[in-house]
């Protein structure tokens, strides 16, 4: 055995593998006639990481502990995100005529000449593992850091002057500002994506316009650009939405397609004019993406038996209530897909639409061209439907033709805004329904939350404050009664994976009220919200405050999320 090999003199001296196995790969080596390399591969001997040194020693190639302080910025994004991420691989440094890559396949030959024709650089790899290129790939490419190299080029374009003109009049600090401004709005969009977001904020504040991204339901701060650069990235945003550029005082809607990572994503983009500017909205949605199944959405199996029980009827009103962002629309569409079979007319009429579901009829509301819900709502029940979804009920008219059409045989299904389920059938009377008609036409009311869920990789269990206890129990007594006076409640104490936040994710809370007969008596009487809840209650219907609990017992998520969300005043 050569000990004076390179790659054998790098294996024992490390300990990575046994000397009795090293005799016996240079044994297969010599009968085979493959490289050692290959071997050891082949035989899935070494991580990942190993590899990668051991590669680099094979082939006379410096092998680098990489730190993202190392790298010059310049440098690393003279390659984009996406040929980063796939490769594995981040440029360090530009010496003359040649860039210093990292990459964890420096062998990859056909890479290394990409990288070369993209950039006209001759490529020298070097070796580093798969985690730190990682790590340096999520520091240089982020939001924060891609936003710092370009507000400083749009401060040299301030610093320039505005009255520098180039040869057709255009100045060259409006050249210099183009290319920034085009990769700060890409990275304020793809930031929003690799953060999870929802949406993305872009507000004009005092003294720099801040942007926000909205993640798992919270809107967290992700950078501050200069005011100066505020026109210049709504404009090229509204650009981009296909938006009109010189109308600034009025609200516009608009749309941007994009793709990123091998996904297709659907942004709705909407501008507001507000005190010190325009401020823009844009929500992320997966094109790509399929929708969320009934069991995926809602995990207990106790509520999904309800769920099938009530919409299983094959005709009547179900609503869901809830604040806006408390996820009703995406129940309504997995309901909806759950409905869907080739036997069944499914029509939709929406504002917006914003999936596309294979099977179905969506119509889109346009106030301006006189399509209202009602009026949608009566062009459907032309159609021969068997089941008619409609986005919200805002109004009488609206309210009164889908009870209408619960009753002559339709399944309708539909959202309010109200705080618990109880409290819409009051907010159906109050918009003008009679007692009578709501009690017949309804099966259901389902009041819906969102909480977020621990980060299954931070989360650990502690034990709860005296006043954390009496907060979800009511007294001790009952934290006594329920739980034996024994209480463990768990938290995150955050990651990486789930930003330092400790949630990753989030889960439905659901209030299912079934108008049983004693329901319908009290709704045909006129009875009050509380009377009708506490029959409700009688006939098992669990609370929102009720299911709260349940889940942070059982861990999913924590007591502080669960008083965020919940009045914990109730029942």
């Amino acid at each position: 055995m050569k000990k004076d090999d390179p790659i054998i003199a790098a294996i024992l001296a490390e300990n990575i593998l046994d000397e009795t196995v090293v005799k016996e790969l240079v044994s297969t080596q010599a009968a085979s006639g493959q490289s050692f390399i290959s071997i050891i591969k082949s035989k899935n001997l070494v991580d990942k990481n190993q590899l990668t040194k051991l590669t680099a020693v094979g082939n006379s190639i410096e092998f680098i502990t990489l730190s993202p302080d190392m790298i010059d910025s310049v440098a690393a994004r003279l390659v984009s995100f996406e040929l980063a991420r796939q490769h594995d691989l981040i440029p360090v440094r530009i010496e003359k005529d040649s860039l210093y890559v990292a990459m964890s396949s420096p062998m990859n030959l056909s890479v290394r000449d990409q990288i070369t024709t993209k950039t006209g650089y001759k490529v020298i790899p070097l070796a580093a593992t798969t985690e730190a290129i990682g790590q340096a790939i999520a520091y240089h490419f982020n939001v924060e850091s891609v936003t710092k190299q370009d507000i400083v080029a749009m401060r040299l374009k301030d610093s320039a002057g505005g009255d520098a003109k180039g040869k057709k009049g255009k100045s060259r600090s409006a050249k210099v500002a183009d290319a920034p401004i085009v990769r700060l709005v890409d990275s304020i969009i793809t930031g929003g994506v690799d953060a999870r977001a929802s949406d993305i904020h872009i507000e004009p504040q005092e003294p720099d316009m801040k942007v926000r991204y909205r993640v798992d339901g919270i809107l967290i701060e992700a950078l501050d650009v200069p005011s100066s650069a505020q026109r210049e990235v709504i404009s090229h945003i509204k650009i981009l939405a296909d938006m009109d550029i010189s109308e600034r005082r009025t609200p516009q809607d608009g749309h941007i397609g994009i793709e990123y990572n091998n996904k297709e994503y659907d942004l709705r983009v909407s501008s507001l004019p507000a005190t010190g500017g325009e401020k823009i909205v844009i929500r992320i949605l997966d094109a790509t993406a399929g929708l969320e199944t009934l069991d995926n959405i809602v995990s207990s199996q106790a509520d999904y038996e309800e769920f099938q029980s009530l919409i299983g009827n094959p005709y009547g009103m179900v609503l869901l209530t809830g604040p806006t962002g408390s996820g009703k629309t995406t129940t309504l569409y997995s309901m909806i897909q759950y409905l869907n079979t080739p036997d069944r007319n499914i029509v939709t009429v929406e504002d917006p639409v914003e999936y596309r579901l294979s099977g179905i009829t969506q119509v889109q509301v346009k106030d301006e061209v006189g399509m209202t819900f009602a009026s949608g709502l009566r062009s459907i029940l032309r159609q021969d439907p068997d089941i008619i979804l409609i986005g919200e009920i805002r109004d009488l008219e609206t309210a009164e033709m889908a009870i209408s059409a619960a009753q002559t045989g339709h399944l309708v299904l539909s959202t309010l805004h109200t705080n618990n389920a109880a409290g819409a059938i009051s907010r159906l009377v109050n918009l003008g329904v009679s007692p009578f008609q709501a009690a017949s036409a309804l099966l259901g009311v389902i009041a819906q939350r969102l909480v977020r869920t621990i980060c299954p990789k931070c989360k650990e269990s502690y034990k709860p404050s005296k006043e954390e206890v009496v907060s979800l129990f009511g007294s001790k007594d009952a934290a006594k009664k329920a739980m034996g006076g024994k209480v463990m409640l768990y938290k995150g104490s955050g990651c990486d994976a789930c930003r330092q936040t400790g949630y990753r994710g989030r889960r439905g809370l659901y209030e299912i009220l079934n108008v049983v007969p004693e329901v319908r008596a009290l709704v045909v009487d006129s009875a009050s919200d509380d009377q009708v809840k506490a029959c409700a209650i009688a006939h098992q219907m669990k609370t929102l405050k009720m299911q709260g609990v349940e889940q942070v017992l059982e861990g999913n998520t924590t007591a502080e999320e669960l008083f965020r969300v919940i009045d914990m005043r109730e029942d």
